[in-house]
Parts: C-alpha cells; sequence; structure tokens
C-alpha cells in the first residue's frame, strides 16, 4: 500500500517517481511564490456572448483552489483555459510560468504531461480492464517497463482500497468504484497538478465523503496542487484550501471556505447558504450526533412544526402504491431482499440509498419493466407482478417520467417538445386542443415565455421544467423523478424542488423520487424509505428519519457531519 509522503523526504521520493515516470519533460522550478497557473484579465465569447468578464486567478503549489458558481456561470471554460485547450479572446493564461499564446502545440503536448485529470464522467475505456485504462497514461507517453507499470497500478488500487478490480473491466463497476479508478488513472504519471471536474456527482452522501477523503490522501501522498470544480458545498469544506465564486463570468469573492461562508455578498452568501453550509459544528441538539447541529439544520430545512404535524396526519388505508416482500436476483446477486413500501396518494415519497442499494430496481418494477422472483407490486390496486403486456401498457399510461438530464429534442421547439405526447398517442383531436393543453402546463409551470424557444436557448433549469411539462401533460396520476437534482449547484437543486413542489400542488398528483440529496429530500418530502444493499432500513416522515437510532440510517443522512 503507498504511504502519505512527509517532509522533505517523501517529497523526493515523489520527485524520483516524477522523473522516472516522464523523464523526458522539461520542469518548471517549485517555486512557493510563483503560481503554477495564473490568468490575468482573461475574457472569452461565443457568438456575441461574454462567458468570461475580466477573470483573474492564481493557483500556487501545494494548495487545493475550488471553483464553485451556478450551472453555465462559466467554470468549465475555465478549466479549458488553464488546461490550454483554449485562448482566451483578450488577457493572459499562464501555465507553469509560460504564456499559453506563446507555446506551440508540441509545448502544450508536454506541459499537459505535467498535470492528470479526472472527468465528472470518469472517461473510462469500455473495452480496456481497469489495469490497461489506469495504465494508458504511461504506455502512451514513457518507456517505462510493463513491471514498473503494474507494481504502480497496483500500489494505486491498493491506495484506493481496489485491489480486487484489477482486471474487471468498467461495467462490472459501481459509480463510486469508477471515480476510483479515474482518479488512479489521473495520479499514475505522479503529476504536480491534478484537475477535478466535479468529482462528487451523482454519488450518494457516504461516497462523497468516502470520494473527499481519498482525494486528500492522494494530495498527500503525491505532493499535487488542485483544481477543483464543484457544486458540493460540504465537499468544498473539506477540501478547499481557497475557493473562487465565479458569478456572471467574473470571480466575485475569493478566500478559505469559512471566509466564503461568513461572505455579505448577496449571492455569495445565498448560494453557499442554500439549505445550510455543511460545516459542523461541536454542539448537539435535536438528538444528532455530536458535530452534527449543521447537519441538523439542513435536513430539517423546510419542515416546520406545522409541517410535520401535517405530514403525520394518518393516511388513507389504500395505497396508490404497495410493493410488498419484493426479492429480485440478478444471476447469484440478489439485490432486493423482501422490501415493502406503501406510496400513499397525492403525496411526495422519497426513496433514499448508496448506489447499488436497489432504489432504480424498484422503479422499475413498478413500471412494470421488471417482474419480482417473488413479492408483490401492486399499483392502483392491481398486482402488476401477475398483469399481461396489454395491462401493464395500460396502466404506464397512468405514470409520468423525469430523468436526470432533461432528454428534450433539439430539433424541435419547447412547445413542440412538450406537445409531443399528445400529438404521438393521438390524445387529443385537433391542433387548437393541443396548443390550450400545451400553454396551460407552461402557463402552471411558469414558462410560457419559452414556448417558441429551442432547448438549447434556455438553462438548464429551464430545460428541466420544460421536461416536466412533456411529463404531465398526459395528466399522469404518478410522477417519478429519477435523480432530478444530481449535477445541480446549490442554488438550481432548490429551484428544481420548488418545480416539484409546485407541480405537486398545481396537479394534485403522487410525486415519488429517487434521490442521493439530503438537503433536497428533507426539504420535499411527505415520506422517505431508505434502502441499504436491498433492504429498507427506515420508513416514514422525515421526521422520523432524523430521529432514528438506526446507525446506517444516521451515517447516511448526516454523511460528513460524524
Amino acid at each position: 500500500m503507498v504511504k502519505e509522503d512527509k517532509g522533505a523526504q517523501g517529497e523526493q521520493e515523489v520527485e524520483e517517481r516524477r522523473n522516472l515516470l516522464l523523464p523526458d519533460i522539461e520542469r518548471w522550478p517549485s517555486d512557493p511564490d510563483k503560481p503554477i497557473i495564473e490568468l490575468q484579465r482573461v475574457w472569452k465569447s461565443y457568438g456575441g456572448k461574454d462567458i468570461l468578464k475580466g477573470v483573474d486567478l492564481r493557483v500556487v503549489a501545494g494548495e487545493t483552489v475550488v471553483i464553485m458558481g451556478e450551472s453555465g456561470s462559466g467554470k468549465s471554460i475555465l478549466l479549458r483555459m488553464m488546461t490550454g485547450l483554449e485562448t482566451p479572446d483578450h488577457g493572459e493564461v499562464f501555465i507553469f510560468g509560460r504564456n499559453v499564446r506563446d507555446m506551440s502545440t508540441r509545448e502544450l503536448l508536454a506541459v499537459r504531461k505535467r498535470f492528470g485529470m479526472l472527468f465528472q464522467n470518469y472517461a473510462l475505456m469500455d473495452s480496456f480492464t481497469v489495469r490497461d485504462n489506469i495504465a494508458f497514461p504511461v504506455q502512451e507517453n514513457t518507456r517505462v517497463a510493463s513491471e514498473e507499470i503494474d507494481r504502480r497500478v497496483r500500489d494505486l488500487l491498493e491506495m484506493l482500497d481496489l485491489p480486487h478490480a484489477y482486471n474487471k473491466f468498467p461495467n462490472e463497476l459501481s459509480g463510486g468504484m469508477k471515480k476510483r479508478v479515474g482518479l488512479a488513472r489521473a495520479l499514475i504519471t505522479n503529476p504536480e497538478l491534478v484537475f477535478f471536474d466535479e468529482p462528487t456527482t451523482g454519488l450518494d452522501p457516504v461516497m462523497i465523503e468516502f470520494v473527499d477523503q481519498l482525494i486528500i490522501r492522494a494530495q498527500r501522498s503525491y505532493n499535487i496542487t488542485s483544481v477543483i470544480i464543484s457544486h458540493d458545498v460540504g465537499s468544498v469544506s473539506r477540501l478547499a484550501t481557497r475557493v473562487a465564486m465565479l458569478h456572471e463570468g467574473q470571480i466575485v469573492q475569493r478566500g478559505t471556505f469559512d471566509e466564503i461562508r461568513r461572505s455579505t455578498h448577496p449571492w455569495v452568501h445565498g448560494f453557499v447558504n442554500v439549505g445550510g453550509s455543511g460545516r459542523m459544528s461541536d454542539e448537539n441538539d435535536d438528538g444528532a450526533p455530536a458535530g452534527a447541529q449543521d447537519a441538523t439544520r439542513r435536513v430539517t430545512a423546510m419542515v416546520s412544526c406545522d409541517d410535520v404535524l401535517a405530514r403525520l396526519a394518518v393516511e388513507p388505508d389504500e395505497p396508490v402504491v404497495e410493493v410488498k416482500d419484493l426479492v429480485k436476483s440478478f444471476g447469484e446477486h440478489t439485490v432486493l431482499k423482501g422490501v415493502n413500501i406503501k406510496v400513499p396518494p397525492k403525496k411526495i415519497t422519497v426513496l433514499i440509498g448508496g448506489s447499488g442499494s436497489g432504489k432504480s430496481v424498484i422503479i422499475k418494477h413498478i413500471i412494470g419493466l421488471f417482474r419480482p422472483d417473488s413479492g408483490q407490486v401492486n399499483v392502483f390496486g392491481q398486482d402488476i407482478a401477475q398483469a399481461d403486456v396489454k395491462t401493464i401498457k395500460k396502466l404506464r399510461e397512468r405514470f409520468g417520467m423525469l430523468f436526470q438530464h432533461a432528454a428534450l429534442f433539439d430539433s424541435m421547439s419547447i412547445y413542440e417538445n412538450v406537445a409531443f405526447p399528445l400529438v404521438e398517442r393521438r390524445l387529443v383531436r385537433n391542433k387548437a386542443e393541443v396548443k390550450d393543453k400545451v400553454f396551460d402546463v407552461l402557463e402552471r409551470l411558469n414558462i410560457p415565455d419559452l414556448a417558441w424557444r429551442n432547448p438549447s436557448e434556455i438553462s438548464n433549469g429551464q430545460q428541466k421544467r420544460v421536461a416536466l411539462a412533456r411529463a404531465i401533460i398526459t395528466q399522469p396520476e404518478i410522477m417519478i423523478y429519477d435523480e432530478p437534482t444530481t449535477g445541480q449547484d446549490p442554488v438550481m437543486i432548490q429551484r428544481v424542488d420548488d418545480m416539484i413542489e409546485e407541480a405537486q400542488e398545481a396537479f394534485d398528483i403522487t410525486s415519488i423520487v429517487i434521490s442521493h440529496d439530503m438537503v433536497s429530500t428533507f426539504r420535499i418530502a411527505d415520506r422517505v424509505a431508505m434502502l441499504y444493499f436491498g433492504e429498507i432500513l427506515a420508513y416514514g416522515a422525515p421526521a422520523e428519519l432524523r430521529k432514528s437510532n438506526h446507525e446506517k440510517v444516521r451515517e447516511f443522512i448526516y454523511a460528513g457531519s460524524m
């Protein structure tokens, strides 16, 4: 196992490994007073629209700089500037002390060998084993012996708790395991600098904290400087040396996380403190674990005493969906182990749990895509496990679905996207009726002004609302939301939550939400069901789960506060 390198001797060992793996790279000397990356008054425009507006930023050796901002604020463009993939319209970008404008293509390629990259969506090669994915940068760029590469790969897998994955393929790995393989590949050349693009997107709270700790361990072991793009406030609080807040193409504030958290800048304060900061105090209130006071505030956001009383009201006898003793296996792997859930009508039920816990498998049973090995799935009073294909198809027409990504048709206007299911399924008689229904839904979701625009012209949050309008125009009785807040910044998460609650009120529907986001869950849920390796550990009103004494339930809800 790779041990953490400490002191001058550790730094010397890291440098020796770098020279071994990339011996032909001319390295800029490490100078603590000189930035590794520097942006000076950088401007960048696309299609006449200014994306970056005079950005100044310095990244000094050994620190971890986190860039935060709303979706569309220019974070990804800023990252491309730092890696030399884009040049500014105005201003200068220096990488390892050299102006990007003055570098040849060959020189830029040489510079890029000095840093690693962990992508948001893993970017692993499906036809390569884990070993070959990790080894790829060294095999492509050096003449290091295969035996030495194997040793480095095994050391990295050991450090990342993945020694058993050496010969596996990406499709055999969970999302969290893929993240770790991506991190190993980013570290294999012993880079001086690593860029992390949303490293925790799509992960559950426990896995987010685990990946954060791996990043911290890697930084110490490999003596690297880090630049991280992140939306996760709790993660930023653990990782950042400095934070740069990017808003409307400008860095409006920078400093330590605590300085950013105490900011009086209206936008910065709102962005960082939406739903709570994620940093924990040592006091204990409301029965939360020691050090979890702020976490308690986060998960109790939007839950007043009146809310709790309303949500604890007696439910009707007949749930709209009832899962009884549901068992499902794939090969020798049992995914669901006797699951029992009741979904009350006209309420929001949220399914939470780690990646691979079985949430999506339950949903696929509810909509009739899977048949149980044993148990019952009653939907609208019918056991869907015993229903024929025609009956299942009819039942599905009573569902609406909103996916993680809006999945709109780029070639259609917003109006045409929303009208599509009515036209495709011939649910209306004429164009006038289609128009009336489309604008009724758009009005109720507060987006009628978008009707004649294209998806590429609107924001991510607006696209989510359009996708909801398309799902809801057929008047479904049950709406299913699959990770609706994944990859969204804190402000956008609250907007999506508001959208779900507004739709619930405006259309009087039953909602089932799959979520990893605890702030969102406890903001919108009437009922919460927590899955753990195919079993329901807890089910009830949000207040009931907060008071649970089950170790795994508390670990998941208060991840990052222990």
